[in-house]
């Protein structure tokens, strides 16, 4: 019996996958846990929606992060650290502090884990800093001033 899977099922499949199982199998164990659906015309509509909608959707995300990474590369961040006498720094600044300055000055909301490369910065000057927008087609960049307090 063919069946479209309606979430990942170990040693069958991946969500929305079309695949060939036991009669018994998909009766007594997939459809009663709603893990499938039967394939049949009906179904195989409501598929191609849902696949339709989710590439549209996937559209749209990628030309957010497009959009993102524009405004990105028009902004300069201005943060300040503690330094001694002869110039050495005290402390750094963590990516969790670059997010929260780029989400209350810029209203740009990005996930301090999508920062590649880098956990902080401590040295005075500049610093560019790389951000994976969208599944590694889209890299954007923060460009980061450090200066002295």
């Amino acid at each position: 019996m063919k069946v479209i899977l309606l979430s990942d099922v170990k040693n069958v499949g991946k969500k929305d996958e079309i695949v060939e199982v036991k009669d018994g199998y998909a009766r007594n164990f997939l459809f009663k846990r709603k893990l499938a659906v039967a394939q049949t015309e009906t179904s195989m509509k409501v598929l191609d929606q849902q696949q339709e909608a989710e590439r549209l959707h996937q559209e749209q995300l990628e030309k957010e992060a497009v959009e993102i990474k524009e405004r990105l590369d028009k902004i300069v961040l201005q943060c300040q650290i503690k330094t001694g006498n002869n110039g050495r720094s005290f402390g750094s600044i963590s990516t969790k502090q670059i997010v929260q300055q780029l989400a209350n000055e810029h209203a740009i909301h990005i996930d301090r884990r999508k920062i590649l490369g880098h956990d902080s910065i401590s040295s005075l000057g500049d610093s560019d800093l790389k951000v994976d927008l969208y599944k590694n087609k889209v890299i954007g960049v923060i460009h980061v001033h450090v200066s002295a307090k």
